[in-house]
């Protein structure tokens, strides 16, 4: 009964959309149209993907596609279950991987201290030596950090590869870089797991301002842009009163002798005053809701900002989780875009903000802007993001609608659209996967040639994330490096990777320009066809 429903189900939505009046989505697609979907929902077309998509039907593809929860995903969970880090809490990760290693390091530090007060000329440490080798257990609590974030990336190449839900891969990887944050901060790594899996994966296809709250308490966005720090300025001397005033209850019943206030003064003084910080309240209105342009002021940062203090991390090297701490928030009125946020509020002031900016016309088109860029032209048509946008705002915010708005648009399925976007290292690599059918058995080899093309996973310094447009990744050598990735694909001399047993050329089924098809031509064997077709300028394209 329970699967007869979950058919209905499939087909009542599959018929709303060919009902939809404003669908542009072919009823009777060629196969350029069919590809042109596989590569903007998705990675670009495995083996048999373009038949299997034609009998289904591309208005069903398409809706499927809206709907990862109701693709299978069994051969996934089977592909990953090697993975040991996956499921485990960011605490886990923490008191597992990387708090054995830095109790190690202090060690380390600790001895060399030690040696250095023992002897004029001290023995260097392995650290601060290089070239001298580290110990076996050194090695392996270092290696033991390095795996969290290589399983991670490894299960994001396998997913985009081999996942059925290639939809929900691609919302994935946009909002990863939407909230970008950056693993080689400090403790950010310990929580990117969690990041990824909690936070970004569940809301991918759900509602914006879910999205946005979820990303705002992430402990992993707290940590990376400094917003655990964030403290009201008055925060430090309220709290010292109140400690003041505590000693002096406790000595007048005789609990404690009474304090040299000069003393603790002195002490004060001593320790380096915590203050505001506004980069989370300048990056959330700037980055990840209104746009540089979005019409707010230094000082709607500054309230922003000042709404946000006592959001911080319990125990944030051992892998806490968000804590709201009402000692360090500025309780005071603000005022954020014109609305008054009353006095008293504690932690919901944060969370006024979020329904403020959320709900701004100006996070609509600039969430949609970014939406249209990402499925259809770097040049957004403008009329297809004020829809996108009209959709975002009558929704309430919808991704999942506002996605449809863009994917089913007579824009998406211009002839000016197809092959206009040129692919980031990631895409090219993993369409490159799909389209030669190749098994991976292990992800690492693919992971470094991600990195050695230009785009290290979870490794994007900037709050910007990377770039989504042509200019950033076009270049000769670019183009060289592709060429010489796509060889060593084919060709089987890459490591843990078998290539796949037949042409790689229907992920480019009527699309290759006369020189292209004269260059292929003169190729002598199906190893450099492959190559040559994954080397030219179409296969650069999605």
């Amino acid at each position: 009964m329970r699967f007869l429903a979950r058919s209905a189900a499939v087909l009542i939505a599959a018929a709303a959309l060919s009902a939809a009046p404003n669908s542009a989505v072919p009823a009777k697609p060629d196969d350029r149209a069919i590809l042109h979907v596989l590569n903007r929902l998705g990675f670009g077309a495995r083996p048999g993907d373009l038949e299997r998509v034609r009998e289904m039907g591309l208005d069903r593809y398409i809706e499927a596609q809206l709907h990862p929860e109701r693709i299978p995903d069994a051969a996934m969970t089977t592909r990953l279950a090697g993975f040991e880090t996956l499921s485990l809490s960011s605490r886990a990760i923490a008191e597992e991987y990387y708090v054995p290693a830095q109790k190690a390091k202090r060690q380390a530090q600790l001895a060399n201290k030690n040696a250095t007060a023992a002897s004029a000329n001290p023995a260097p440490s392995a650290e601060d030596t290089p070239g001298k080798e580290r110990t076996p257990l050194e090695m392996e609590k270092a290696r033991k950090q390095r795996e969290v974030v290589l399983e991670l990336s490894e299960q994001k190449v396998l997913r985009a590869a081999y996942s059925d839900r290639q939809l929900e891969e691609v919302m994935t990887d946009f909002w990863f870089n939407h909230f970008n944050v950056f693993a080689g901060k400090g403790p950010t790594q310990e929580y990117l797991t969690s990041y990824e899996r909690d936070v970004i994966r569940p809301h991918a296809l759900g509602k914006f301002r879910d999205l946005l709250e979820s990303t705002a308490k992430s402990p992993a966005m707290l940590f990376y842009l400094d917003n655990w720090q964030s403290v009201d300025p008055q925060a430090a001397d309220r709290m010292a009163a109140e400690r003041a005033a505590r000693a002096q209850r406790a000595s007048r019943f005789g609990f404690m002798p009474p304090r040299n206030p000069q003393a603790g003064q002195a002490q004060q003084k001593q320790q380096p005053k915590r203050g505001l910080n506004e980069n989370y309240g300048r990056e959330i209105m700037e980055l990840h809701t209104l746009g540089v342009d979005g019409g707010y002021t230094q000082q709607d940062v500054i309230n922003v900002a000042r709404a946000f203090t006592g959001w911080t991390i319990e125990q944030p090297r051992q892998g806490g989780g968000f804590r709201f701490d009402p000692r360090l928030h500025d309780d005071r009125e603000k005022v954020v875009l014109g609305h008054k946020i009353k006095a008293g509020g504690g932690q919901s002031d944060g969370e006024q903000v979020l329904d403020i900016l959320a709900h701004q016309p100006a996070t609509a088109h600039f969430i949609a802007t970014k939406l249209v860029r990402r499925f259809v032209s770097d040049t957004p048509p403008p009329a297809l993001v004020d829809r996108a946008a009209k959709t975002f705002l009558s929704t309430d915010g919808d991704i999942r609608e506002v996605v449809r708005t863009i994917v089913t648009s007579p824009e998406f399925f211009a002839p000016e659209a197809y092959r206009a976007k040129v692919k980031t290292p990631f895409e090219f690599i993993v369409s490159a996967v799909r389209a030669t059918g190749a098994e991976v058995t292990n992800a690492q080899p693919l992971v470094q040639s991600v990195r050695q093309l230009g785009m290290p996973l979870y490794m994007c310094q900037p709050p910007t994330g990377y770039a989504d447009r042509a200019d950033a990744w076009v270049n000769t050598g670019a183009l060289l490096n592709r060429m010489n990735f796509a060889l060593q694909l084919v060709s089987g001399r890459m490591r843990a990777v078998q290539p796949g047993p037949g042409p790689v050329g229907a992920a480019l089924t009527g699309e290759l320009s006369e020189a292209t098809s004269a260059t292929i031509a003169k190729a002598t064997d199906p190893t450099q066809i492959a190559a040559l077709t994954l080397g030219s300028p179409e296969f650069q394209r999605r």
